[in-house]
């Protein structure tokens, strides 16, 4: 099987720790960082562009995408602006639509024409797929992010539309593909597998890493090793009966 050297797939580390980026910064492995509102909440930040400016700080020379959070398009337009000044590696992560199920498409298209890079986000239909690489088109660097991790959610196999995604974005080389939401950590691999550019990936999963092709017997005796040792730390007991074997 492949190991994590025979990759070609960027991974991008999703989340809003300071600490945790800049550690994550330390592996050559990782390519680029995403945020977003709900990260950034989680992470008890306050003040958004103060977080992002320090971060720009320490993190220069990788993509790093910061969301617009407005439910208007002009004032989408005016965020993605004033976020996109905040330095040559930023990407601007756009919604496919707003909170009322409006089409981003026109608002996409005017930021790609006006050079803005952007990283749209919260896809999960081929249809969106295929709309926002046209707003996409003649615009410079930028992401189609497709939410693989919630569509699989759903009951779903997203194994096919990523598939179908790598093929849409093909003719376009400055469009790459962000396979989002990953949920394990044979997602990245199976991204990899199927061409698709990027795949944006936690700090659990990402520790995960350790253990590619890591020997299944082996895996397995550790695994009954680490029941042992939890019992017997929780101190559970049961009264038994050990029954002598009788001969007949």
């Amino acid at each position: 099987m492949k190991t994590a050297n025979d990759l070609t797939v960027k991974i991008f580390a999703d989340g809003a720790d300071k600490k945790d980026m800049l550690e994550m910064y330390k592996h050559p492995h990782i390519s680029g960082f995403t945020t977003n509102p709900s990260l950034m909440r989680k992470a008890g930040i306050s003040d958004y562009e103060a977080f992002a400016l320090d971060v720009l700080k320490d993190i220069k020379d990788r993509s790093i995408s910061f969301e617009v959070f407005s439910d208007d398009f002009d004032e989408m337009h005016a965020q993605a602006l004033r976020i996109a000044s905040w330095g040559e590696n930023v990407y601007v992560k756009i919604p496919v639509t707003n909170t009322k199920g409006q089409s981003a498409l026109n608002l996409i298209r005017q930021l790609a024409r006006a050079g803005v890079k952007q990283n749209v986000t919260a896809l999960m239909t081929l249809d969106q797929v295929r709309d926002v690489t046209a707003a996409l088109a003649e615009g410079p660097s930028a992401y189609v992010s497709v939410f693989a991790g919630r569509i699989a959610d759903t009951g779903r196999d997203p194994l096919a539309l990523m598939t179908a995604a790598v093929e849409m974005l093909r003719p376009y080389p400055q469009l790459e593909l962000i396979w989002a939401s990953p949920r394990e950590l044979l997602n990245i691999f199976q991204a990899d597998d199927i061409g698709c550019q990027i795949i944006t990936v936690t700090n659990d999963i990402l520790k995960k890493l350790s253990l590619v092709g890591k020997d299944l017997h082996q895996f397995s005796l550790e695994t009954v090793q680490m029941f042992r040792e939890d019992a017997i730390k929780a101190g559970f007991s049961l009264e038994t009966t050990v029954l002598e074997e009788v001969e007949a």
